[in-house]
């Protein structure tokens, strides 16, 4: 396990006023179009932060969403933004890459979301193994990472992306792969 795969590493980040690319338009259209009407399905947000993509699925999708993410101080922020009148998803500290699975609020989910996580795993075969554990049959993993090599060469963050090798990870073997672009951004929608 890298550094940056722990609570220790995003903690002080997150409490620190770090935020990361805002969920945006483009990228909740396909969304909507790729997972359609949530009709109270459970899903799950891997690394959920700020809780916006959670909240998107909840609240506009209908879904049945939990968030789930190993910084506490992301999901103190993502709490803080439910109130009373307009309860927010389920949120909960956890690990989906070693923590128990049972100890997740459901068996199985109709769509599980992983939104700027998955370069930062170490072991993504066994993410990727584990995730699609707990997804019903049908379900849709959707997973949105940056593609290495698509910033300018001066941009020090222009590999910050995925590579060939870990995008075969997500897709091989799968009944269904979509994908679509949104500038350094790929966004999968994979059925098992």
């Amino acid at each position: 396990m890298t550094m940056t795969a722990t609570a220790a590493y995003w903690d002080p980040l997150w409490a620190r006023g770090r935020r990361y690319r805002q969920l945006d338009e483009p990228e909740t259209r396909l969304l909507d179009e790729h997972l359609g009407p949530g009709r109270g399905r459970p899903a799950l947000d891997i690394g959920c932060g700020d809780g916006a993509l959670a909240r998107h699925l909840h609240h506009r999708m209908g879904y049945r969403a939990i968030g789930i993410e190993w910084s506490p101080d992301a999901l103190a922020l993502a709490a803080a933004q439910d109130s009373a009148d307009r309860p927010g998803p389920l949120w909960r500290c956890a690990d989906i890459r070693n923590g128990d699975l049972t100890d997740l609020p459901e068996p199985a989910y109709a769509v599980i979301t992983c939104r700027l996580v998955y370069r930062w795993l170490d072991d993504k075969a066994a993410f990727v193994n584990r995730v699609l554990r707990i997804l019903v049959p049908g379900g849709i993993f959707w997973v949105v990472t940056e593609i290495a090599d698509r910033r300018k060469n001066t941009d020090p963050l222009q590999n910050l992306g995925i590579g060939p090798a870990e995008a075969e990870i997500l897709t091989a073997g799968r009944s269904a792969v979509r994908t679509h672009d949104l500038d350094v951004l790929r966004c999968y929608a994979l059925r098992p």
